[in-house]
């Protein structure tokens, strides 16, 4: 009994000890690069732009994350129809740029840039449609407002090679939304 107890006592220091080491904390993701998308992080309505206030209908709800001792950027995405997509943003130290990966039930995108001249993040790559079996180049904007706000731009290249607008979105953060009520009725059916 007592060389059990003796051996499960070793067994558990050893292991206290290895989780311990496994579990200190990495070093964080703190130079001035890894700060260029937080504009984005936040609980957002996302409005059609529009009218006099600059947006429109609402078309989504977004959560924008930053984790891993901000070496990693989430993102949860939902439509009006309850339709979604996540995404995982982070700086690539492999390639000198930033990189989004994202993924839904029927598109894929892959694309890298970073800050343009004007602070907007610029991503540039290919996306995947699941559903045709197509691919197409594809470029997101994202420019943070003077009022707080973020505009979400996606064009698509044409057969010309131009790029066309398929999406613009309007972030308002759901802490500064005149219209968060409406939004959130929208959200939840209500």
């Amino acid at each position: 009994m007592k060389t059990f107890t003796l051996a499960a006592s070793a067994a558990f220091l050893s292991l206290m000890g290895s989780s311990a080491l496994a579990q200190a904390p990495a070093p964080a993701c703190t130079s001035d690069i890894h700060d260029d998308f937080d504009f984005w992080v936040g609980e957002w309505n996302v409005y059609a732009p529009g009218n006099e206030e600059g947006f429109g209908p609402y078309v989504g709800h977004n959560t924008v994350s930053r984790i891993h001792g901000g070496c990693l950027i989430t993102e949860h995405w939902v439509n009006t129809a309850g339709a979604g997509g996540d995404s995982m943003n982070m700086y690539d130290p492999l390639i000198g740029a930033w990189r989004q990966v994202w993924m839904s039930n029927g598109w894929f995108i892959d694309y890298t840039g970073g800050l343009n001249e004007d602070g907007a993040m610029v991503l540039t790559g290919d996306s995947y449609t699941i559903q045709t079996n197509t691919r197409a180049e594809l470029r997101g904007i994202w420019t943070l407002r003077e009022d707080g706000t973020v505009s979400q731009e996606f064009e698509q290249k044409d057969a010309e090679g131009h790029w066309q607008n398929v999406f613009t979105g309007i972030y308002v953060r759901e802490e500064d939304d005149p219209r968060a009520e409406e939004a959130e009725a929208a959200r939840t059916g209500q």
